[in-house]
């Protein structure tokens, strides 16, 4: 087992005004089991995180660093100079008593958001608005961030993560810098009974149960998976099956997909 411990996490309380109630439903429609294997858990309160960062022109003072533990990177409390505190999400490099503005033509500084026609192109950004005004919807986990590959007069080019390159509109904002905490995917979890308090429950191989049960079912002994192609307890096609719809109105502003894995 392991765990990332930061030098720059605080060890204040969560601010009380941007904490919610968080109804643990679990995978449940109605009460009925929708998606398997979620359930249980250890409570958790949910940190009201601002995407749009909608003050402009206000510089902001960090007075905290925390874990969130609704997601994977880190987040920045913001206490501005009218009195308001935002939670925000810190990007790599960020730390208490930092300054971070957002404005449309603002810094290029770590931490700080402008429209994205004003950051210079190869510039690593995160937490990227897909429509303007709606609030960054692209790279929001830990580590992740975007690389702007090219600005024309109305719209950019991002090269995500995935390899796939995409358009936006230029006038859409962003943050500078990727999203701290990369360390988070070299976290090894170590037992079952961890992986419960974070709400996932057992998950049982379908070539271990019985026909009846899964298409993987029965045989005598360890048995492959006999298909042609595996499926899911329904029949369905699992591993490979594209799911995207063929005529998604985003469609238009992919430029090139992004790549199988092998």
């Amino acid at each position: 087992m392991s765990i990332v411990k930061s030098d720059i996490l605080t060890k204040n309380k969560p601010e009380k005004s941007l904490l919610a109630s968080k109804k643990s439903k679990a995978g449940r429609s109605n009460g009925k089991i929708s998606v398997r294997h979620q359930g249980g858990g250890n409570k958790q309160r949910f940190r009201i995180i601002d995407f749009k960062q909608d003050i402009l022109g206000m510089p902001g003072r960090v007075t905290a660093i925390e874990k969130d533990p609704n997601r994977s990177g880190f987040i920045a409390l913001i206490c501005y100079p009218s009195g308001e505190k935002r939670y925000v999400l810190a990007t790599e490099g960020l730390k208490t008593g930092d300054q971070i503005i957002c404005e449309a033509n603002a810094p290029v500084k770590s931490g700080n958001r402008l429209m994205v026609k004003n950051i210079p192109v190869g510039t690593i950004i995160s937490n990227v608005e897909m429509f303007k005004g709606k609030g960054g919807q692209f790279a929001r986990s830990a580590g992740s961030g975007v690389i702007l590959m090219a600005i024309d007069e109305k719209s950019a080019q991002l090269k995500l993560a995935s390899g796939e390159i995409r358009l936006v509109d230029s006038e859409c904002y962003a943050t500078v810098g990727k999203v701290s905490n990369f360390e988070h995917n070299a976290v090894t979890i170590g037992k079952a009974g961890r992986k419960r308090h974070m709400g996932v429950r057992p998950g049982v191989r379908g070539s271990a149960m019985n026909p009846v049960d899964h298409p993987h079912g029965g045989g005598e002994g360890r048995q492959g998976i006999g298909l042609k192609h595996p499926k899911t307890p329904w029949g369905k096609p699992a591993l490979g099956k594209k799911t995207r719809k063929r005529k998604k109105y985003s469609n238009k502003f992919i430029i090139k997909r992004r790549q199988k894995r092998k």
